[in-house]
């Protein structure tokens, strides 16, 4: 099983970016899908995660109201739609899922140690 993200870039402050990451290799089930993010000398944070049961999502403060993630439950695969960008924002970005047994609570979604499969990340550069 593989993770493909795509879609980054660069782009101007104040700009958009849409992110993909879609699942390939054997069919497999998820309980859901998030992205994470890494800037350069910085560690991997949560940015957003969708649950397909009951389409609950969540986001870090951080990009709540600018960033939305959506997704396709049947084809394994999630979006972000990055809005109003901000320099800060550049960094490689990385989706992953995870899968049964281990159903993630809602509250334990940013802490990327729960997540089962990695995307290999795209790279964002917001420029000022």
């Amino acid at each position: 099983v593989q993770l493909q993200a795509s879609g980054g870039g660069l782009v101007q402050a104040g700009g958009s970016l849409r992110l993909s990451c879609a699942a390939s290799g054997r069919t497999f089930s998820t309980y859901g899908m998030a992205w994470f993010r890494q800037a350069p000398g910085k560690e991997r944070e949560f940015v957003a995660a969708i649950r397909w049961s009951g389409g609950s999502t969540k986001y870090a403060d951080s990009v709540n109201g600018r960033f939305t993630i959506s997704g396709d439950n049947a084809k394994n695969t999630v979006y972000l739609q990055m809005n109003s960008l901000k320099p800060e924002d550049t960094a490689v970005y990385y989706c992953a899922a995870d899968t049964p047994p281990s159903r993630i609570i809602l509250s334990a979604l940013p802490y990327d140690n729960m997540y089962d499969y990695w995307g290999q990340g795209t790279l964002v550069t917001v420029s000022s």
